[in-house]
């Protein structure tokens, strides 16, 4: 049974088809309910990722709003089967051979954003992260700072708790507001419900958890100083980070006492490549596109990467980048970590 299906196939009418079947038939009956969607079939993943790479996957659908969304997910749970849904694509990495059992559904039209109250903030899951910092910045609210450089959606870092320079999503979010397909329920939890941790979110371990919206709180401060502050991390990040080149953003988890880059850079792999996919000269933390990388490029850099940091120092590196599908697993190194592949939002770990 293919890894995307897991969802247990109880419907009759259903039992018969496989995977790809009940896909063409989720297209039908998606272009029927929502004749004016931008559904692309077949459509190539290189173009919606950071890293520049991946191919086709059977079907990418846009939806305009929160409605739309629901309906979509709807009729695909209908069909048994669970949809992976993509937020700015900054820190995940799609075959190059493609999918043609993934439907793609991409939050990038839910950018609806508000005032609630003097200090909380709607945001759709589409919304990017830096767009929200701006926003805060414009009505004095402090605390998003962090933010304002972060590539990544509302929707994605929310997910993996998303967090650069001392700051961390999880530190003003409010409450998130979350279609839970199985069910085909909303829910809106507490900050606190959502077991925050370092990239990490209680979403990730839930299939078929859709963030739909998170609230904000944050706190009045002073605009000069929250602009400046905001121009001191970007230029630490502009002075730090390789953004001249395209790649999925910190490539490894801070392992526990250790710095990634710092293992990284001090067992002699800065420049290290595999074609087109290189070690930045610039940061070791990150694997950067040099032009003209193939996701097993990237795949094979990781692997190689891990080897040498364990071999070297005993510590193994756990993902950061969302490699797909499940079957791009890394070879263990050293001890059991669970590693970081998700399909359909759903986590797959070590046997």
């Amino acid at each position: 049974m293919s890894e995307t299906e897991n969802i247990k196939i109880e419907n009759e009418e259903l039992a018969p088809l496989n995977v790809k079947e009940r896909i063409e038939k989720s297209i039908r009956e998606i272009r029927k309910e929502l004749p004016c969607l931008d559904l692309r079939e077949n459509e190539p993943m290189a173009s919606h990722c950071s890293f520049k790479t991946g191919g086709n996957v059977r079907a990418f659908l846009v939806p305009q709003d929160i409605n739309s969304m629901s309906i979509i997910c709807s009729i695909i749970k209908d069909n048994m089967l669970m949809p992976y849904i993509l937020g700015n694509g900054t820190n995940v990495v799609f075959p190059d051979e493609g999918c043609d059992e993934l439907m793609v559904v991409s939050t990038e039209k839910l950018q609806g954003m508000w005032m609630l109250d003097e200090n909380l903030i709607y945001a759709e899951s589409g919304v990017s992260l830096s767009r929200l910092a701006g926003f805060a910045y414009e009505n004095s609210l402090t605390g998003l700072e962090f933010a304002s450089g972060i590539p990544g959606t509302v929707g994605g870092g929310t997910m993996m708790n998303a967090g650069a320079y001392g700051g961390e999503l999880k530190d003003c979010i409010d409450t998130v507001v979350v279609y839970y397909l199985p069910e085909q329920r909303l829910y809106e939890m507490k900050g606190e419900q959502a077991q925050f941790s370092y990239r990490h979110s209680c979403f990730q371990t839930l299939p078929g958890s859709l963030i739909l919206s998170v609230v904000f709180k944050l706190t009045k401060g002073d605009q000069e100083e929250i602009a400046s502050k905001m121009k001191e991390l970007n230029e630490r990040r502009r002075d730090k980070q390789p953004l001249d080149f395209p790649s999925a953003g910190s490539a490894f988890k801070r392992p526990e006492g250790h710095y990634a880059a710092a293992l990284i850079e001090e067992a002699g792999l800065k420049g290290f490549k595999v074609g087109g996919a290189e070690v930045s000269q610039k940061h070791a933390g990150f694997i950067v596109n040099t032009g003209n990388a193939t996701s097993k490029d990237l795949y094979e850099v990781m692997d190689h990467v891990r080897h040498e940091v364990y071999e070297k120092t005993k510590v193994t590196l756990e993902p950061e980048i969302i490699l797909i599908p499940p079957e791009y697993k890394l070879e263990d190194n050293g001890p059991k970590a669970e590693k970081h592949f998700v399909v359909g939002g759903k986590s797959f770990k070590d046997e």
